[in-house]
């Protein structure tokens, strides 16, 4: 079979992989569609997302949906199409005693140099993975569309991070991939307004399209202070984390999604004391992936965050109109 591999920054290949086997509790599924994220395109552009670092050829990919090709059990029959849950907690950790399976100190990922071993991801003709991790997909929604339940799903753990947004202003920091799915969660969960950013124009187009009742190009106007009861800052940029704590009111909440750069950072803090802001991270996603399938299948503003699609075989071209904010959302391999 074949499968996307980076073995080092500026390093990507489309080689030939054995065709992996199903154990005891898995299915091998035949892949159809790969979203690429923020951490494929640091692996291939720098070898590392953050600390994580390459530590040999990795298959990239996590935002992965296919149907079953072999279930061993007999549970599923071939051809069920299926989206993934890509994280695999321990379930004994003081973290997932608490709930928070998305921070599991001895979590693996699908695509991930986080782990040792690395965690293989899912752009590849075939993969094997656990039968917990499937989720079926309910009639009617396309392949092409489920791919986003991935992404979709840290979007709705981020606004669960805020609470509730009912009758809210909300601002979206950021109006990339992720951004915009910000954008449409909370415009899904009643937020009375949402105000998306943005330094191009493109993907603040696509933020109107998905809900955003006010698009602002930062490069060319301010951004009103004490304007927002949340903000979401989802570009991580520091400057877009001081954007989005000048921007909430006292009490506002702000929810950094984006991720930020490691180091020492310039942010300006001293108002979360004198204005009593709540600062909260969101990491992944806990089980908000089943709510996206749902949204997905019922809500067609999701239609318009897929900009461009490419075959397996020119994935260097998908990569890099994917880093190109300025004319791309979400960028997707068709993986068969």
């Amino acid at each position: 079979m074949k499968a996307v591999v980076v073995h080092s920054a500026g390093d990507l290949r489309l080689e030939e992989r054995p065709v992996p086997q199903p154990g005891t509790g898995e299915v091998r599924l035949r892949m159809t569609h790969g979203g690429i994220c923020g951490s494929d395109l640091h692996y291939y552009l720098d070898g590392r997302v953050g600390n994580f670092v390459l530590r040999g050829p990795l298959v990239l990919g996590h935002e992965v949906v296919g149907t079953v090709d072999l279930d061993p059990s007999g549970n599923l029959s071939a051809g069920t199409p299926v989206a993934i849950h890509p994280a695999t907690a321990d379930h004994t950790c003081p973290e997932c005693e608490a709930g928070h399976t998305n921070t599991c100190r001895n979590a693996r990922y699908f695509g991930s140099a986080a782990s040792e071993p690395q965690t293989q991801g899912g752009f590849a003709e075939q993969m094997v993975v656990r039968q917990d991790q499937l989720r079926l997909l309910p009639d009617g929604l396309d392949l092409a569309r489920a791919v986003l339940a991935e992404p979709l799903g840290v979007a709705l753990h981020a606004v669960n991070q805020a609470g509730d947004v009912r009758g809210k202003k909300v601002l979206v920091s950021g109006s990339g991939p992720i951004g915009v799915l910000v954008v449409a969660a909370a415009a899904a969960r009643g937020a009375a307004e949402v105000t998306a950013t943005d330094l191009q124009d493109t993907p603040l187009e696509v933020a109107r399209k998905v809900g955003a009742t006010q698009t602002i190009r930062v490069d060319r106007e301010p951004v009103p202070e004490l304007s927002y009861d949340v903000a979401f800052e989802a570009s991580g940029s520091p400057q877009g984390l001081n954007a989005a704590i000048a921007c909430v009111v006292r009490g506002g909440t702000v929810v950094q999604v984006g991720s930020l750069p490691g180091g020492d950072l310039p942010i300006a803090l001293s108002a979360l004391v004198a204005r009593e802001i709540t600062l909260r991270g969101a990491f992944r996603f806990v089980d908000e992936i089943d709510e996206a399938i749902q949204l997905l299948a019922t809500d067609d503003r999701f239609q318009h965050v897929v900009t461009h699609t490419f075959p397996m075989s020119d994935v260097s071209e998908a990569m890099e109109v994917a880093g190109n904010a300025g004319v791309s959302s979400k960028v997707v391999l068709e993986l068969s």
